[in-house]
């Protein structure tokens, strides 16, 4: 059984020693200062020492009272923000999802109103996950990018996708055939190293296809190709929005197939989670007009 004292009495000393004050410990409390100094010294009496040194001109804390301060502080200032998450939580399921931010931004999101019209009730939160990022157990489930296999996770194939050249038009222009990438620099994405020596090699290219520059997502690697730093291979799930908006062009028409493949990850357990089986169902559905 918890013996504390007055909670009262702690608020308005921590407010006191924060302020250094007790008028202004009255005003963030909506008492009297009257009232913040009883409360106080009966708090003093209940601890059986003091707690501040008051003095003519001042409210000083005495040895005590400096240590017993910053963690009421801290407490406090605990219990505000789980009242606050508390308050902001909705009354019908929550769906946490993991997904690399590139996916996210250039395909899911943009599909996302069409759940939410369906299933008003789930609230959907996306969380940052991906191919360089560990599954968090605090997913309910994850659309990964990989070969399919997350120890201790079911994984089940979505869709899959090309690869293929991209950059910005003014660099296009002056990229006629594919030997011509042995001037260009190649932009790579770190954990996908593979892509570039495949597609060159698919094109015919004596090209180790390991320079150049790397970068820790698809999206970052875009964004280069976007501001002219060189040439990017991506998936064309992630480039038809730019290429329509003209702000990307393909050099060339060959595209290599994916050697890995999205998927619907999640622990056995989840599965049951409210909010998971109308996902799994819209995901398939919106899933189909990936090519």
């Amino acid at each position: 059984m918890r013996r504390l004292p007055s909670l009262n009495g702690l608020r308005a000393f921590e407010a006191a020693a924060r302020h250094g004050s007790f008028t202004a410990a009255a005003a963030e409390l909506h008492v009297s200062q009257a009232a913040v100094s009883r409360m106080v010294k009966l708090l003093e009496e209940r601890l059986g020492f003091a707690l501040f040194d008051r003095r003519a001109n001042a409210l000083v804390l005495t040895e005590r009272g400096r240590a017993l301060q910053p963690t009421l502080t801290d407490a406090f200032d605990g219990i505000a923000r789980r009242v606050e998450q508390v308050s902001a939580m909705r009354a019908g399921p929550v769906l946490t999802v993991g997904m690399g931010a590139t996916v996210a931004v250039r395909w899911l999101i943009p599909r996302l109103s069409s759940f939410h019209l369906a299933h008003p009730e789930i609230e959907v939160r996306i969380a940052t996950g991906g191919a360089g990022a560990p599954m968090n157990d605090d997913w309910t489930c994850a659309v990964l990018l990989g070969d399919g296999q997350w120890p201790g996770y079911e994984a089940e194939r979505l869709f899959s996708s090309s690869l293929q050249p991209v950059c910005a038009p003014r660099l296009a222009a002056e990229l006629r055939r594919p030997a011509d990438l042995a001037g260009a620099t190649l932009l790579h994405v770190s954990h996908w190293g593979e892509d570039w020596p495949r597609w060159l090699a698919a094109a015919g290219v004596a090209d180790s296809g390991t320079r150049g520059l790397s970068f820790g997502s698809y999206a970052m690697t875009l964004q280069a190709a976007i501001d002219g730093v060189g040439v990017a291979l991506a998936p064309r799930l992630y480039i038809l929005d730019d290429i329509a908006a003209g702000r990307l062009a393909t050099p060339f028409g060959l595209a290599v197939p994916m050697v890995h493949s999205w998927y619907l990850v999640c622990r056995a357990s989840r599965r049951d989670d409210a909010g998971f089986a109308p996902f799994r169902d819209w995901l398939y559905a919106v899933c189909a007009e990936v090519g």
